[in-house]
């Protein structure tokens, strides 16, 4: 069995975590709206996750909506001790399948109390506010008045710690003026790696950093110098990806997401393979490549 615990450890929040964690998006239907095809697979998944050592899971009440969360709950609750449930607010979705920015006060304190019920808590673990700005990204805006209404909310007991997810640098001294912040959810991988800078400013003030599509997210990570590394040391592409990552700083948190029990042992092996210098210098290289 893989031994997840070989990618080390990071605090998050009240908990120390394996960094190899799971995210759940993908246990929604299609687009990640409506349920599963197979809610059976969707539910061992999660039991697999959490029995190969997974004490991180990533959520969210808009995945579905509510249906990885009631996913969650059927599979896992009540929780171990030592798992980390983290939930997002900042978004709702559409009839239509869309995602619209859900940032009133109200809209934020509806969202906190529908995890609180799809995931059977009485308090959640950690709550990042996704800032929605942009639309491909980080934006520039203020997130004061949405985080002072979470901070609100950490203070009633409802919340116990506040991240911040697709936000700038900016945003992020602005929300550490407002709340102790315990991590920050951006896009990063082998190919987007803008925020290289940020990262290490926040593993030197020990702030975790999970990256949201590890993977490159609907849009797999393609790339020839990626295949060749992963053929000369017996990995799959993905697997590479991912010990990348796990190389690149220790306050990097994974979250790879899946529905397939197979492609769920394929990310956590990951947890066991070191790169050597060679391959991380070519991996080092594929922004450019990706950039050509």
């Amino acid at each position: 069995m893989t031994d997840i615990s070989k990618a080390g450890t990071f605090t998050l929040g009240s908990h120390t975590v394996n960094r190899m964690g799971y995210g759940a998006m993908q246990l929604a239907g299609p687009g990640v709206f409506g349920p599963p095809k197979d809610r059976a697979t969707a539910l061992a998944v999660l039991r697999a996750a959490v029995e190969a050592g997974v004490n991180h899971i990533d959520t969210s009440d808009f995945y579905g909506p509510h249906v990885t969360n009631e996913i969650l709950r059927e599979a896992l609750h009540p929780y171990k001790a030592d798992l980390t449930i983290v939930t997002k607010i900042g978004a709702r979705r559409g009839a239509d399948a869309s995602w619209n920015p859900a940032f009133a006060p109200a809209e934020l304190t509806q969202a906190v109390h529908d995890n609180l019920r799809n995931l059977g808590l009485d308090v959640l673990d950690v709550v990042n506010l996704r800032a929605m700005f942009g639309v491909h990204g980080p934006a520039e805006g203020s997130i004061e008045p949405s985080l002072t209404v979470l901070a609100e909310l950490q203070r009633q007991g409802l919340v116990r710690h506040i991240g911040l997810s697709n936000v700038t640098p900016t945003q992020i001294a602005q929300g550490r003026g407002i709340a102790e912040i315990v991590c920050i959810q951006n896009n990063y991988n082998l190919a987007h790696r803008e925020d290289d800078a940020l990262l290490d400013d926040l593993a030197a003030a020990g702030i975790a950093y999970v990256p949201y599509f590890p993977l490159g997210g609907f849009t797999p990570l393609q790339s020839a110098t990626l295949n060749d590394v992963a053929a000369t040391l017996g990995a799959t592409p993905m697997q590479v990806a991912l010990a990348w990552l796990l190389q690149r700083s220790p306050n990097l948190l994974l979250i790879p997401g899946t529905s397939s029990l197979a492609h769920l042992q394929e990310n956590l092996a990951a947890a066991e393979l070191v790169l050597p210098p060679g391959a991380l210098a070519a991996l080092d290289g594929i922004t450019n490549e990706a950039a050509q």
